[in-house]
């Protein structure tokens, strides 16, 4: 039956007198509107509904026989005891609950509900449905989505303000009639709102309606008419049917007409094998389509790789390579295959050299014959590692560490551009990144970028592609309210602007692919399977790069005027009336473009000789170049008048983009028959606004009071004294101050500030001039800020470092010298105490086992001060390695110990120890065994860390007591095994505390 006639089988069943075979019989009074509206559209009808309803039901418990049947059955044979589609009456609640006029079956369970609206549509379409979806979320029934799309496209619209709460039992209530009384009244708040919301939806529907299959694609494509052909959809076998719409001249996005890749698995987030839009193919060069793609094309191979997700395809030559991904829950891939375009089959490769160790959501990008691998996820564990895949030799090869290494990530992009490739953002296991990275494959390094303008908020799974000199980013998750916009970076100038293409709003790039086709962005697939939202995937998109690049183009117009690009606004084409309006933040990106930052020698004043000061005063002040936090004085010879000018002038001044010349336009005669009045009524363009300050005999001089202005203010009072004159002086809002840190850390010269202050994306376009500041204002001559320990196994630290070159650093404590590269190892300070406890302990005459080693924390203690006659010291992290081989050389101890590097599973030695320490947090419970085993047959003790809930001391203790001696026992050692001390470290977080618990283990 096709869609025409199980629409007209569906209203004819509601429109029926007889009672349908819902537990009510009929139609909800309150929703009938909207069906009304819902099925009067031409591919939509409802197939069940309910407005919303206020519920006590009582259900058998779970597992408990059904009995008799009873009428208005639920899913586990239970009845309502009360039901109502209209708000509720209280006093009729509790009169049933405590009226003694029967609320079910003994021992029945009884649950107050309330359930908002929730209606079913099938759709003629995947398009309509979509198109519904939208509109729902739009209204506020923010978890409607696509339910399927096998054979028929069926939506639910729904939200989530529903409610269950427990009464307990038919003849054993558990709360009173005026608690009952006030479940009611939230029931019935709730009602109201979902009243309103699909009040809401019905006004929406009557008023926009969905346009039909079409009305979403016409919402997506901006100011493009093309027609939808429906009847070009897609199959497992077509790549995709082409058909080349109309290209415009403005800034617009397009769609492909009959694209549809709606994933026929609603798995949301295939990216290859079978049911999954693949690849565009591009014959030919000129704007016509290839009369081979135009129908679309098949390729079939005898062998291919399986299907997958999570993988990279990267082009090298005239081959493509598919690497890794993911074949299902725990089938994490490693293989690599080659598509040989010239012959179209598909080979397997067989590889040598290093391991490449299975993984998913990595990235990849090609630079001349090799493919270079960064990051990844396989299962638990989250990679840091640089793979290199050598297309020639088919050889893999590993990285060492060079440079400012990235930290382990997944679900990032990676792109060449030359010789460099270019990485951004992910996700380490906390959180979102945004992180910007150069890799130089001639020098085989890592740099960490510094970039200006407003540089793209954190996100993972989005696409970054090249065109020409910009790179540039779109989509991704976090899913923002400013998923229309596309980030570009001018890589020659090192700023970003971000340009917005409104159809974008209606799309989800959230994994999806994208390829850079002459002046083309082409958007393949991407969407989401959420809960939240259902299911959504985009139909194919193309963005035209010419137009949005032909907006940012530096240029100096013939009348002066200024065309150039301005972080996140951008001047563009301003006639001369609205030049003269320009203030200081607006000059920022230029700032920003040209030059990078402030002078490095500080503050600088323009000196002026005193006739022309009051001109030069006036047009400082009308665009703003007064830097008003510092003071206008006048020179020792009393000749001349120096104003504090901003920074954004200076650049402007000296800008090698902006040709100042001395020309008749304007002359220095010209210049001084201005007064404050013409000033004010003139329409003085920026450009000649310079020009005449050129022909005042100025020139730039040190701010020496400023720069030798000693502080005698507490360190948070100097810090936001120059941060507001900052903030002030770009035009950004004065409320940034209160995310001004009040608390930091010293690591050896390293100031570490919190990782909740200076949280704010604002804060990222003034970055350059921002650490600066702030390390003055501490007396520091590094700055970093701390993030998250990696959750992977070897616990990286994710500490950004914000001013200096490089992480390594040396601290000092308790006459031990540690050195570490902070931003790739965790230092905890907090840990002071228990370094200090085990420094003390006599360890003369015994051998010390350290199965989490770090960089030394408690090796060090036990070599330097406890004077350990011999320490076994095992590590995975290669970053802890290097710091830890350099810490027992500079305590000159390494005579007493052996580094085993690997899973101290494997390397720790057995029946050596007298004493074993298990420092690794939140718990070490995954070496208890090993612990065991590393102690001598003798016993000796074990020092166990652990973060435990304050509530659950006791219990833990007993635990940590039972499992050691069970593992002794298995492994035929007759120990009594007992709890020497209990030391309490410090607290982790609310009741939350860091405790280390000595066992002692001796023969019995």
């Amino acid at each position: 039956m096709d869609f025409a006639h199980r629409k007209a089988a569906a209203l004819a069943a509601l429109s029926a007198p007889a009672p349908d075979k819902s537990p009510k019989g009929g139609v909800d009074a309150p929703i009938a509107p909207l069906l009304e509206a819902l099925n009067s559209h031409p591919d939509l009808f409802t197939t069940s509904s309910c407005s919303g309803r206020v519920s006590v039901l009582a259900q058998p418990q779970e597992g408990q026989g059904q009995g008799a049947a009873k009428p208005k059955k639920k899913a586990r044979g239970g009845g309502w005891v009360y039901v109502s589609h209209d708000p509720a009456d209280p006093n009729a609640v509790v009169e049933q609950l405590f009226g003694g006029s029967g609320s079910g079956a003994a021992g029945d369970e009884l649950v107050f509900r309330f359930e908002p609206m929730i209606v079913a549509v099938e759709c003629r379409d995947a398009v309509t449905a979509a198109a519904l979806v939208a509109a729902a979320i739009g209204a506020g029934f923010r978890e409607s989505g696509i339910t399927s799309l096998q054979k028929r496209a069926m939506v639910a619209i729904r939200c989530s303000i529903r409610m269950e709460v427990p009464l307990g039992q038919t003849d054993e209530l558990v709360v009173s009639p005026e608690y009952v009384r006030y479940l009611v009244r939230i029931a019935n708040c709730k009602m109201e709102a979902n009243k309103k919301r699909m009040d809401g939806f019905l006004d929406l529907l009557q008023t926009k309606g969905l346009s039909g299959s079409s009305g979403l694609l016409d919402n997506c494509n901006g100011s493009s008419s093309q027609p939808v052909d429906h009847r070009a959809s897609l199959n497992r076998d077509i790549k995709m049917p082409l058909d080349k719409g109309a290209k415009k001249n403005d800034v617009v996005t397009k769609r492909r007409n009959g694209g549809n890749n709606c994933d026929a698995d609603d798995r949301g987030d295939s990216e290859f094998g079978e049911g999954s839009l693949e690849a565009l193919y591009f014959e030919n060069q000129d704007s016509t389509w290839s009369k081979g793609v135009e129908h679309g094309f098949e390729m079939i191979f005898k062998e291919s790789p399986s299907p997958r997700m999570g993988h990279t395809v990267t082009s090298v030559g005239n081959s493509t390579y598919v690497i890794g991904g993911r074949g299902g829950p725990s089938e994490i891939l490693d293989d690599v295959w080659v598509l040989q375009s010239t012959e179209n089959t598909w080979l397997r490769l067989e590889c040598s050299g290093n391991i490449f160790r299975p993984r998913h959501r990595h990235a990849a990008a090609a630079a001349a014959s090799k493919i270079y691998v960064f990051g990844g996820l396989s299962n638990e564990s989250i990679y840091s590692c640089m793979n290199i895949f050598d297309t020639k030799s088919m050889q893999w090869s590993m990285l060492t560490a060079a440079g400012e290494w990235p930290c382990a990530r997944h679900s990032h992009s990676l792109v060449s551009y030359g010789s460099k490739l270019f990485m951004f953002g992910g996700h380490d296991g906390q959180g979102a990144l945004k992180d910007f990275y150069s890799f130089d494959t001639t020098k085989l390094r890592w740099n960490k970028e510094s970039t200006n303008g407003g540089t793209p908020s954190p996100r993972f799974s989005h696409c970054m592609f090249i065109y020409k000199n910009y790179l540039g980013i779109l989509g991704g998750c976090p899913i923002t309210q400013n998923n229309q916009e596309v980030t570009l970076l001018n890589l020659k100038h090192r700023i970003w602007f971000s340009v917005s293409i409104p159809s974008l709003s209606q799309c989800l790039c959230v994994r999806s692919s994208s390829v850079v086709v002459e002046d083309d962005l082409v958007i393949l697939g991407g969407g989401a399977a959420c809960y939240a939202f259902g299911t959504k995937f985009n139909q194919p998109i193309i963005v035209d790069l010419h137009s949005v690049e032909s907006l940012f183009k530096h240029d100096d117009n013939k009348d002066g005027t200024l065309i150039q690009c301005c972080g996140a606004m951008a001047t563009v084409d301003l006639p001369r009336d609205e030049q003269n309006g320009i203030n200081g933040h607006d000059m920022k990106s230029q700032n920003d473009a040209c030059s990078g930052g402030f002078t490095d020698s500080g503050p600088l004043v323009l000196q002026l000789e005193k006739n022309y000061a009051k001109l030069a005063k006036d047009i400082l002040k009308k665009f703003g170049w007064l830097d008003l936090a510092r003071k206008v004085r006048v020179s020792h010879d009393n000749s001349h008048v120096l104003f504090p000018i901003s920074e954004a002038f200076h650049v402007l001044y000296t800008d090698e983009h902006i040709n100042i010349e001395h020309d008749d336009s304007c002359t220095l005669g010209e210049s001084l028959a201005f007064t404050e009045k013409k000033l004010a009524g003139d329409n003085l363009s920026l450009q000649n606004a310079l020009k005449i300050l050129s022909s005042c005999n100025s020139s730039f001089l040190k701010d020496e009071p400023a720069i030798s202005r000693k502080p005698s203010k507490s360190p948070q009072t100097i810090m936001k004294e120059l941060v507001s004159s900052l903030l002030e002086s770009k035009g950004l809002p004065s409320q940034l101050l209160e995310q001004l840190p009040a608390r930091w850390e010293t690591l050896g010269d390293i100031i570490i500030l919190p990782k909740t202050c200076f949280k704010d994306s604002l804060w990222e376009s003034v970055s350059e001039e921002l650490w600066p500041l702030v390390a003055k204002s501490l007396g520091a001559q590094r700055l970093a800020r701390q993030g998250k320990i990696m959750p992977n196994g070897t616990r990286d630290s994710t500490l950004e470092l914000l001013l200096g070159d490089n992480g390594w650093v040396t601290h000092h404590e308790n006459g031990i010298r540690y050195s570490l590269d902070a931003t790739k190892c965790m230092f905890s300070s907090g840990n002071r105490s228990e370094k200090l406890r085990m420094g003390r302990l006599n360890c003369r005459d015994e051998v010390v086992v350290d199965l989490f080693a770090g960089i030394g924390y408690f090796v060090l203690p036990f070599l330097v001060k406890a004077s350990a006659k011999f320490v076994y010291a095992c590590e995975w992290n290669p970053h802890a390695l290097e710091a830890l081989r350099r810490n027992v050389r500079d305590n000159h101890v390494e005579d007493r110990c052996i580094i085993l590097e690997g899973d101290n599973c494997i390397t720790a030695p057995k029946g050596v120890a007298d004493r074993v320490c298990l420092g690794l947090l939140p718990s070490s419970e995954c070496s208890w065994a090993t612990a065991v085993q590393a102690l001598r047959a003798e016993g000796g003790i074990l020092h166990i860390h652990g973060n435990v809930n304050d509530s659950d001391e006791t219990q833990w203790l007993d635990n940590v007591v039972q499992s050691i001696s069970h593992i002794a026992k298995a492994h035929g050692l007759s120990w009594n095994v007992s709890l020497e001390h209990v030391e309490r470290v410090k607290w982790y977080g609310p009741h939350i505390r860091h405790l280390v618990v000595d066992i002692r283990c001796r023969p019995i």
